[in-house]
């Protein structure tokens, strides 16, 4: 996108004025929002804007009436079986200031959206009590308490359904719906995000504002998770957060949790502060932008790296002063080829020079502990006795508990190298 001058922005303001919609199946007291205020001037880089208020659901749980707001903007040519971009907003914002960033270039860069996407915004700032991501955050004891656990909030209920109900309103493809936001809608971003990798491919936070959302609904330490409560394998998930930024805190516990879950985590750091400016945060660490979150399917099987070698040593919690840059898992990369019953096939390698311009240097070998999620045509009864050969190695290993594969130390270099698994 660009940033409009003033010639141009009065075009589109006289020919592209949004569309302001309300659908009476779904939210079912929907009604159209005014042609008024904040919204007669919603233009997106010449792409069809619509505006969504309605009511509550009753088994969202809210304990009182409350009026939402969502937008839909459309790609700009029409497409069938679209991908969905959804955003967070941060505390400063509601929906329609996030949506008005996305004109200028450098204004919380996260919230705009490919051109050949659907987006959906939604809106925390209207209706009390629904400050739920950033709510989360060590500073903010009150909030903490009401929204700990697993139990999802009346608003993380809400979300879920105005991505469902956008998706069945405009044909979206269920295998790349993506989520994705800034400082609060970061925050959001993990703790909604990981929790539904039966709706999401692939998640990715700016700067989050606090990871105890996250943590008390995945159930990560010193939280846990009733029996009851069985997770889908998440979604690949993207940080980039810095060691000079308060809400950043607990990124320890965040990023151990993850690699202890076998869970996939592509993270950034350095000494950015609580930036919004991809090209500002690129000065500092040039990785943020480099890894393909956007091609991720949910139908498609990945790769988990644990416990790699050449990540960086983490500057939280003792060198929150460290001018120093940094990332985990920042350059493995992979490609599935085959998943049949009883058979799959991908390759595991890394980037290179050629792929990823970088200040960093790129390995030319990592080993690292490879965990197989997603797999979509053989399942693993825990316990069960599975074959691998990677290259020239082969072993053989047993699902855990959960039915989860994983290879430990396997040498990945920028060499694409197949990975099999077989019963």
């Amino acid at each position: 996108m660009f940033k409009a001058s003033p010639l141009a922005l009065a075009v589109f303001l006289t020919t592209v004025l949004p569309l302001v919609s309300a659908d009476r199946t779904w939210p079912a007291d929907s009604v159209p929002a005014p042609k008024t205020g904040n919204f007669d001037d919603l233009v997106i880089d010449g792409r069809q804007a619509e505006v969504f208020q309605h009511g509550v659901r009753p088994e969202w749980g809210y304990k009182q009436p409350q009026q939402d707001t969502f937008v839909v903007v459309h790609p700009k040519a029409d497409r069938k079986n679209a991908p969905l971009y959804v955003v967070l907003h941060s505390a400063g914002h509601d929906v329609m200031s996030c949506l008005k960033c996305t004109r200028t270039v450098g204004n919380h860069d996260i919230y705009r959206s490919p051109d050949d996407f659907y987006a959906l915004y939604v809106d925390c700032r209207a209706n009390k009590g629904d400050w739920w991501w950033g709510g989360m955050h060590v500073g903010d004891a009150g909030l903490t308490q009401r929204n700990s656990g697993s139990d999802l909030s009346p608003v993380e209920k809400r979300v879920m359904d105005s991505i469902q109900w956008t998706m069945a309103k405009y044909g979206i493809d269920a295998n790349r719906v993506y989520l994705c936001g800034n400082s609060m809608g970061g925050s959001g971003t993990l703790g909604i995000g990981l929790r539904h990798g039966d709706v999401f491919a692939a998640i990715k936070a700016n700067v989050p504002a606090g990871i105890e959302h996250a943590s008390h609904r995945m159930g990560f330490p010193p939280q846990s998770l009733p029996e009851t409560v069985k997770l889908p394998d998440p979604p690949v998930a993207i940080d980039y957060s810095a060691q000079n930024d308060n809400w950043s805190k607990g990124h320890e516990r965040f990023v151990k949790a993850m690699n202890d879950r076998k869970y996939a985590l592509y993270f950034y750091w350095g000494p950015f502060g609580h930036a919004n400016n991809h090209a500002a945060i690129e000065k500092v660490n040039d990785l943020i932008n480099t890894f393909d979150w956007l091609s991720i399917k949910k139908n498609e099987a990945y790769p988990v790296f644990a416990n790699a070698t050449g990540n960086g040593t983490l500057p939280w919690p003792d060198d929150l002063k460290s001018k120093s840059a940094g990332h985990i898992n920042a350059f493995f990369r992979w490609k599935n080829l085959t998943d049949a019953k009883g058979r799959l096939e991908m390759s595991l390698f890394l980037a290179t020079p050629a792929t990823v311009k970088t200040t960093f240097e790129i390995p030319k070998e990592a080993s690292a502990d490879v965990s197989l999620r997603r797999i979509q045509n053989t399942h693993f009864a825990p316990g069960q006795a599975f074959k691998w050969t990677f290259g020239s190695a082969h072993g053989e290993g047993k699902a855990d508990a959960s039915g989860l594969v994983t290879i430990p130390g396997l040498k990945v270099t920028a060499e694409a190298t197949t990975l099999l698994i077989s019963q």
